[in-house]
Formats: structure tokens, C-alpha cells, sequence
């Protein structure tokens, strides 16, 4: 396909894009050669800051290390003077080691007792000397360590007798309000003839470092750390950082950078951290080798990559808007030299197009006075133009809808301006044909899509039946453009007391129906389900209904309504009132609606009868089932039970026959009335049952005044529990009978004392 081109686009693109091309291909070399070399610059100064700040870290170890590896090598002169003198004499050593030197926090030493002490041949054992800082005071301790054996950490140095650096700790010894401090402790071995003698050592507080290493800013935004050997923060800036380990707060590039194992070798290395926010920043280590001490430790310096690209970043755009201004210099130059060419032609050209696209106005004409073929052109074109205005301006008020303006014929032969007359009489009537359509349409539409968003209502809580008349009537208040609105379904569970329930609403007045129900042919509601029609009121009385809201109430417009019909069936009525006059479109819709919400509801109630009876039906088949089964094992443990008892029934049997034959029974409550005695007690007194039951146990005993007294006690622990064994002398008519009785109480399942039985024996059988 051949591509058509205009003269200035010719010019244009021929000349220019060779230039063009030419000169961005020369400025972008430039250009990224000078930002790589640049931006390489910048990670190498975020190394060599790194490695600077290393070697400031190192020399601040440094400085006390050599003092203690100083005053190691002298202490090794120890055994060349008494134990007293020169234990004297390297404490008074430390004092104005430690009054020069501020950030020293405890300055002290450790010996083995095995190389001074006489006789003592133990591995372990050590005194040592403190000499600490305590505010503006110096105080020294002498004490004797690890007689039962070295603590790990001075085991492990005392293993390896070499200079060494310990891991950051927290103080131990705080006292009131001092400050927990962070701390590291530097130590130096004393050695003679290639024995462990003993150590000087001390214990550094790292604030004054914490305090140097945050001031190490080589970029803006960066942030630099110490880490120590087993990979621990020992000083950051952010102090919830401090004593935290790189494994928890660098998770990923400790694991993927092999972190812990790069900083345990002394490595030297960076790499790039992008955080949770997606910042992205280029992170440099710098070993902290301390002397010979073989673990060394690490600083660290984290900076935004966007600041280190910010120079070459900065050059970068320096440059391609000293190339861009180079470029435009010679569009620009191109533009003037096709213009002053191609000008009056485009003139010419826009406005034949313009007129060619049916445009007619007074500014299409053109006035060129080059003397040539162009300027010939020009005046043709005014010419046509003149023709044609006049008849566009009555053919632009018809477009803009103006179907009552005047056309004016020329004469009449004039035919365009016939054919404009005929147009605007077509146009107006098309267009008041297409409003009634219009109209038609968004009635349509909006009915259509209420079927479809109350049928999706129906369909959705089609389980809930308070939840369906809910979401019903709130919808429908809605869509109706109405304020509010009430369901009465009718009830009839009570078939002696049937009515209607109001079962939803929504911004109701609820002083209308207080008690939510309405008798058969009350009211509107009443009478629109009598009907079965649906009842429209525009002039509402006044003590009808009301619409309420905060700033006070007013009466509704109108009120409808409408009869929830299924098959003839009334099952209820939706009433609505509004501000605003309801259509009669929007009264078919909501006619058509109520069947389907009519439809919905008989279903949902016949579902929730259904799933009720359903549910009883399986409760009750439940319940038979478990009823069969406890039948089932009732009535082996019955025969069990029955077999045990008639046997034990039989062994019963024998013993009452043996005891009522040779001893006399009698059953008391206990309150102490007899409530029962077998026939040899009735027989030995000659009387009859009627004549003893229901009297008290003292009525017919002979008590002495000791036993009265203990009368209460004797029947307190019968109730208790306790059995008796007595003898007493029993009176009724003339006849004593003297006897040896055991009261026993005897108990319910339950264990509690409900009655107690005497057996007696005649005193005379047993002399």
C-alpha cells in the first residue's frame, strides 16, 4: 500500500529523520557511557566510605587492646615479686589507666591460682581485680572465680590464649536507676614460656561507638552499623535494632547472601536490598579486623540507590535535554523552511477540505496576492463559498433542532430551498415520534429490570422467610421511588383466630400499626384483600399515615395498595405511601411483582411446613430407634435383673425366716415411732400390730436418769450412721421383757439413713 505524503510531510521527513537519527544515535553514546562511569564512581565511594569507617572501628578496638597487650606483657614479671606487692601494684596501675581513658567502663585482670598459689594443682581457679567506673568515683574489688570450674566464655579464651574480642552484652550489674548498658569486653592473655597465666581485660560501653557510627553519613539517606562476628548489631542508629541479630531483621539476604558465613570469614562485599515498601538500597560490608583477634566483625553501610544514581541520573537528563533542545533547533528549522513553502497551498487545501466536508461559513474565504495559479485559485473558491452561505444557515437551524424557522423561497424554482422545507417538516416529526419512543424504551427498560432484580431478591433468600419479606419491601420502597412501605401476609395457623400480620417494613411509622395485626375486612388493607384489586389513593386524609424524619413529618402524595395474589388466592397486601405521584407504568409493575413475590412466599411457607415436618418426622424416627434400643437393653438387664432377684429373693427369703423365727424385729423412723415388728415381738408381748405401730420408742423402756440424759445422743448417732448394741427392759401391760438389742441403721441407694432396725434377743436365753 503506497503511503500519500503532503509536501511539508515530505520535506519533513526526509530531512529530518536523517538528521534526526544521526544526532540521537551520537548523543545517546555519549550519554550512557558518561552515566555508567558515573554511576560506577558512586558504588565504588559507597565502598571506600564503607572501608574508611571500617578502619575508624578498628582503630577505636585498637587503641584499648593495646593498652591491655601492654599492661599483659608487663604483668608477665609477675612471679619476680611477692603475691601481696604485686597485686598492689597493678591495681594501683589501673586507677589512672582508667581515669585517662573515659569510655573504659571496668578495666581488670584474671590469674591462675595454680601459677602463684602454693600446693594448689587444680586446672581451675582464679582471682581477679576490677577496677570500674561508678559515675565520678573509681572503686576496685579483689575476689576469688571459679573454684568449681571456668564459666564458658573465660574457658573458651583461656582454651585459646589469644587476643580476642567478646560478643556484645548487657550489663549484668545495674543498680537503681543506672541505665542498662551495652557492652563488649576486649581481652589479652598473659603467656609465659607458652603458659595460660591469666588475662587483662576490658569492658567497653558501646554508646560513645554507637554514637561515632551514626554520624557516618558518606550519602544522604545512608545508614551505617557495626555487626559483630556472630552476626549482632552492636550499634545502630535505630536503637530497636541494637542487640538484635541479622538473621531475624534481614531474613532473606541472610540467607541468600550467606551473610553470617561472609562476616565469620572477614569478607569484603556489597549487594542490593530491596525492603518491604520496595525501596531499593546498595548495602556494603567492611571487615573490622582488630589486630590478630580471628573474629573479626563487620560495618556496615546501607544507601538508597537513588541517591547514588542521582548524579549520574542527574547528568543523564543534563544530557538528553541538551540533546532535545538540539533536536528541536532543527525541527524548527526545517518547520520555517516547509512553511514559507507550503503555506498558501495549505490555505487553499484546508478550506476545499472544510468545504468539502459540508462546512460553509464566511472564514472559509481566503485572500492570496502571490500573482500566480494559487492566487486564481483562491478567488474560486470565495466565489462558491458566497453561493452557498446564504442556504446553510437555514440548513444549520434545522440541524440544531429549530423546525419552526421560516425558509424563504428565492423564487420558485428554487429547489434546494424546497428540499430544505420538506427535510425540516420530515425532521420534526420524526423527532416527536422518537421522544414518545424514548419514553416508551426507559419505561420498558426500567420494568425489565426490576422483574430481573426482584426475581434475583426472590431467588436469593428464598430460605429466610423474614429475610425475603425484608429484602422485598425495602427494595421495593426503593425502586418505586416511594418512602416507605409494610407487608401483611395473612395468618392462619389459628384457624379459630385468623388475621393480618404486619411482617415487614421499612421506614414505617409505627403509630399507625402499633400491634402489627388487622382483622379480616379492616381498613384499606382489609378491603384491598376483599377485592382483590389493588387501591389507589392520591388524596390522602390527613390522619392516614405520615412520612417522618428527623426535621419533623408531612402526608404523602399518594398511598397504593397492592394484593399479594396466587391463583385467586389472596395471600396478603404490600402498602406503600410517597412524596412523590407513583405512574401508572410503575403501578403494572409493581402489580406484575406482588404475583411473583406472592409465588415466592407460598413456597417459602410451604418449604418451611415441609422442612418442619421433615425434621419432626426424623426426630421421631430418631427417638423410636434409641426408644427400641433402651426397650431393647431394659429388658435384658430386666431379666438379668429378675434372675439376680429371685435369687436373692430366695436367700432373703430364708434368712427373715430364720431371723423372725428366732429374734425379735422391729423397724423405727427416724424419729424413733416404730413403723413395723415381725410376730415373735407381737406373740412375746401379746398384742396385736394396730395396737403397737405408730408409738415411740421410750413409751414402754425403763431408763435410768443416765440413760435419759444420753437418750438424744443414742438416736443422734443412729442418724448418723453409728449401729447400738444395748439392753433394756421393755413394759406393755403388766408384761416385762428384758432384752439384748442391736440397732442398725439402714440406708437408701443414695446412702442417706431412712429408717432403723432393732434386733433383740431375751436376756433369760443367754443365762
Amino acid at each position: 500500500m503506497k503511503i500519500k505524503l503532503k509536501i511539508r510531510q515530505k520535506i519533513l521527513l526526509y530531512i529530518l529523520s536523517a538528521s534526526a537519527l544521526l544526532y540521537v544515535v551520537a548523543i545517546g553514546y555519549i550519554v550512557v557511557d558518561s552515566r555508567r562511569g558515573l554511576l560506577n564512581e558512586s558504588l565504588n565511594n559507597s565502598k571506600l566510605s564503607t572501608k574508611l569507617a571500617a578502619s575508624d572501628v578498628k582503630l577505636f578496638f585498637e587503641k584499648d587492646l593495646s593498652l591491655i597487650r601492654g599492661l599483659s606483657n608487663a604483668f608477665s614479671i609477675y612471679n619476680s615479686m611477692p603475691t601481696e606487692k604485686w597485686q598492689k601494684l597493678w591495681v594501683d596501675m589501673y586507677v589512672p589507666v582508667l581515669k585517662a581513658h573515659p569510655h573504659i567502663y571496668t578495666l581488670w585482670d584474671s590469674w591462675e591460682m595454680n601459677s602463684f598459689v602454693p600446693g594448689y594443682d587444680k586446672p581451675y581457679g582464679r582471682i581477679a581485680h576490677t577496677v570500674t567506673r561508678s559515675g565520678s568515683e573509681i572503686t576496685w574489688n579483689r575476689e576469688t572465680r571459679s573454684l568449681t570450674g571456668d564459666p564458658e566464655r573465660y574457658g573458651n579464651f583461656k582454651k585459646d590464649a589469644i587476643e580476642a574480642i567478646w560478643e556484645p552484652y548487657y550489663d549484668e550489674f545495674i543498680f537503681g536507676n543506672m541505665e542498662r548498658r551495652l557492652m563488649t569486653s576486649l581481652g589479652s592473655p598473659i603467656n609465659i614460656n607458652g603458659k595460660f597465666i591469666g588475662m587483662v581485660g576490658v569492658d567497653l560501653v558501646l554508646s560513645t561507638l554507637q554514637e561515632n557510627i551514626a554520624k557516618i553519613k558518606p550519602f544522604e539517606g545512608s545508614v551505617a552499623f557495626l555487626v559483630s562476628n556472630k552476626s549482632i548489631i552492636a550499634a545502630h542508629p535505630n536503637k530497636e535494632c541494637i542487640f538484635k541479630s541479622l538473621a531475624d531483621l534481614y531474613k532473606n539476604d541472610f540467607k541468600n547472601e550467606k551473610l553470617g558465613e561472609r562476616i565469620l570469614k572477614g569478607e569484603e562485599f556489597s549487594y542490593y536490598h530491596t525492603d518491604s515498601l520496595g525501596n531499593k538500597y546498595y548495602v556494603c560490608y567492611s571487615p573490622v579486623n582488630i589486630s590478630n583477634i580471628p573474629t573479626p566483625w563487620a560495618l556496615v553501610i546501607s544507601t538508597p540507590v537513588k541517591v547514588l544514581t542521582q548524579k549520574a541520573d542527574r547528568s543523564l537528563y543534563i544530557s538528553i535535554f541538551v540533546g532535545m533542545i538540539g533536536l528541536l533547533l532543527i525541527i524548527l528549522v526545517l518547520i520555517f523552511v516547509s512553511d514559507n513553502l507550503t503555506r498558501p497551498i495549505r490555505k487553499i487545501t484546508s478550506s476545499l477540505n472544510r468545504l468539502a466536508n459540508g462546512e460553509i461559513s464566511d472564514d472559509l474565504k481566503i485572500e492570496i496576492n502571490t500573482g500566480d495559479e494559487i492566487e486564481e485559485m483562491s478567488r474560486a473558491l470565495n466565489i462558491s463559498v458566497d453561493g452557498l452561505n446564504n442556504k446553510s444557515l437555514s440548513a444549520i437551524n434545522i440541524g440544531k433542532g429549530q423546525y419552526d424557522s421560516e425558509i424563504a423561497l428565492l423564487s420558485d424554482k428554487d429547489m434546494l430551498g424546497k428540499s430544505l422545507i420538506d427535510m425540516r417538516d420530515s425532521l420534526k416529526k420524526a423527532y416527536i415520534e422518537e421522544e414518545k419512543r424514548k419514553v416508551d424504551d426507559q419505561k420498558r427498560t426500567w420494568a425489565n429490570e426490576g422483574f430481573a432484580k426482584f426475581a434475583d431478591i426472590l431467588r436469593q433468600n428464598n430460605n429466610d422467610f423474614q429475610l425475603l419479606c425484608d429484602g422485598v419491601i425495602k427494595n421495593l420502597v426503593k425502586y418505586l421511588d416511594a418512602n416507605q412501605g409494610g407487608i401483611f401476609l395473612w395468618n392462619e395457623e389459628d384457624k379459630n383466630d385468623q388475621y393480618f400480620e404486619l411482617v415487614a417494613t421499612f421506614a414505617w411509622d409505627r403509630k399507625k400499626y402499633v400491634t402489627k395485626r388487622l382483622e379480616k375486612g379492616e381498613g384499606l388493607v382489609g378491603a384491598c384483600a376483599l377485592e382483590k384489586e389493588t387501591i389507589f389513593i392520591t388524596d390522602v386524609p390527613e390522619d392516614y399515615v405520615a412520612i417522618t424524619s428527623g426535621l419533623g413529618s408531612a402526608n404523602p402524595r399518594c398511598v397504593i395498595l397492592v394484593a399479594l395474589k396466587h391463583e385467586n388466592t389472596v395471600l396478603g397486601v404490600i402498602e406503600m405511601a410517597s412524596f412523590k405521584v407513583i405512574e401508572k407504568y410503575q403501578i403494572e409493575f409493581f402489580e406484575k411483582v406482588a404475583e411473583s413475590i406472592a409465588s415466592t412466599i407460598l413456597a417459602v411457607r410451604i418449604n418451611e411446613r415441609t422442612k418442619a415436618l421433615l425434621e419432626q418426622s426424623q426426630q421421631q424416627a430418631e427417638e423410636m430407634a434409641a426408644q427400641e434400643e433402651e426397650m431393647r437393653q431394659n429388658m435384658e438387664e430386666l431379666q438379668a435383673t429378675q434372675e439376680e432377684a429371685a435369687r436373692k429373693s430366695g436367700e432373703i427369703e430364708g434368712l427373715l425366716t430364720s431371723l423372725n423365727a428366732s429374734s425379735f424385729i422391729v423397724e423405727y423412723d427416724m424419729s424413733g415411732t416404730i413403723i413395723n415388728a415381725n410376730d415373735a415381738f407381737l406373740q412375746r408381748l401379746s398384742i396385736t400390730r394396730q395396737q403397737l405401730i405408730g408409738t415411740h420408742h421410750s413409751g414402754n423402756i425403763e431408763m435410768s436418769e443416765k440413760q435419759k440424759k444420753e437418750y438424744g445422743k443414742f438416736w443422734d448417732d443412729l442418724r448418723a450412721g453409728k449401729s447400738k448394741k444395748v439392753k433394756s427392759t421393755i413394759t406393755w401391760e403388766g408384761n416385762s421383757l428384758n432384752l439384748i438389742e442391736t440397732y442398725f441403721p439402714v440406708a437408701d441407694g443414695e446412702g442417706h439413713t431412712y429408717k432403723v432396725m432393732k434386733l433383740a434377743h431375751e436376756l433369760d436365753e443367754f443365762q
